[in-house]
């Protein structure tokens, strides 16, 4: 029951912040999945990319989209090569060590941060 309790929190979390800065399931699913209950970097990462796998930000993107926020042909043409890219780095992902696969992902973060913290 608990693990429950703290995966429901997660995913409102994760919703939450999505819905405000449109990210969630790197910046919040996945470190809270591994630092609050134990998943493994790889069972963390899929499991953030099966909410990916529903329509679960449906909701939010109905509300950007009244707001006019959301550019139709943009998602279009990114989402072939989302699927593409996602497909071909998953392959690969999944065959790293564990100990690589998390350092990759805490450089990105940590650049990512740099970035946002540096620039304009």
């Amino acid at each position: 029951m608990n693990e429950i309790f703290i995966l429901l929190l997660i995913g409102l979390l994760a919703g939450l912040v999505s819905g405000i800065l449109g990210i969630g399931g790197g910046l919040i699913i996945i470190p809270m999945l591994v630092g609050l209950l134990g998943y493994t970097q790889k069972d963390a990462q899929g499991t953030s990319l099966g909410l990916l796998l529903l329509p679960i930000g449906i909701l939010a993107v109905l509300n950007y989209y009244k707001a006019g926020h959301v550019n139709l042909r943009a998602v279009g043409i990114m989402v072939v090569t989302f699927v593409i890219g996602s497909y071909f780095s998953s392959l690969y992902a999944v065959s790293l060590p564990e100990g690589m696969l998390k350092k990759i992902f805490a450089v990105f973060l940590l650049a990512y941060a740099v970035k946002l913290f540096f620039g304009k």
